[in-house]
């Protein structure tokens, strides 16, 4: 298998983000294909979705944030993996990461550490469903969507900054 230079990942918390939100939705059907056309804004599918949830939507509080960004940290270094920025907001993370693995394998690292790690410092109860299936896994393949990516991880993300000495790596 060719690994690109680095992925861009994303992923959600639980319960923030449905098929008709308005920012947008793939349609799991498609299994999720490039360039598929989103499925348009419907609040009726939206609430449709949020009422079949089975657990309450999940936001991430700042001292929550800061236990995912150093488990983040923590997987990248363990395994080996070039972490070039990462921003865990309260609804979803971003990365950018380089390493030999498939992304989702690298996704399903982050999420299942990060989730032992915000139970065992009894930051989240042992009920509390944290991430939503799935993750957005884009292949970067040039410098510069490497560098672009970075530049919108760090940047692009709300009035906050993060530290950048600790993020690039």
């Amino acid at each position: 298998m060719n690994f690109p230079l680095a992925y861009l990942l994303t992923f959600r918390t639980y319960g923030t983000w449905h098929h008709g939100d308005t920012r947008g939705s793939v349609d799991r059907r498609s299994f999720n294909q490039y360039r598929t056309p989103m499925i348009p804004p419907s609040v009726a599918l939206a609430s449709d979705e949020r009422s079949l949830q089975k657990h309450e939507s999940f936001l991430l509080n700042e001292e929550q944030r800061a236990n995912v960004e150093s488990t983040i940290k923590e997987v990248c270094k363990y395994r080996a993996y070039d972490l070039y920025a990462a921003n865990v907001r309260t609804n979803h993370v971003h990365s950018v990461v380089h390493a030999l693995r498939p992304p989702e394998k690298i996704v399903e690292a982050f999420k299942s550490y990060s989730t032992r790690n915000l139970r065992n410092a009894k930051l989240i109860d042992s009920s509390v469903r944290v991430w939503s299936r799935h993750a957005s896994t884009l292949y970067l393949w040039k410098e510069s969507s490497v560098t672009a990516a970075v530049g919108y991880v760090l940047y692009g993300q709300g009035d906050e900054f993060p530290n950048f000495d600790e993020l690039v790596g």
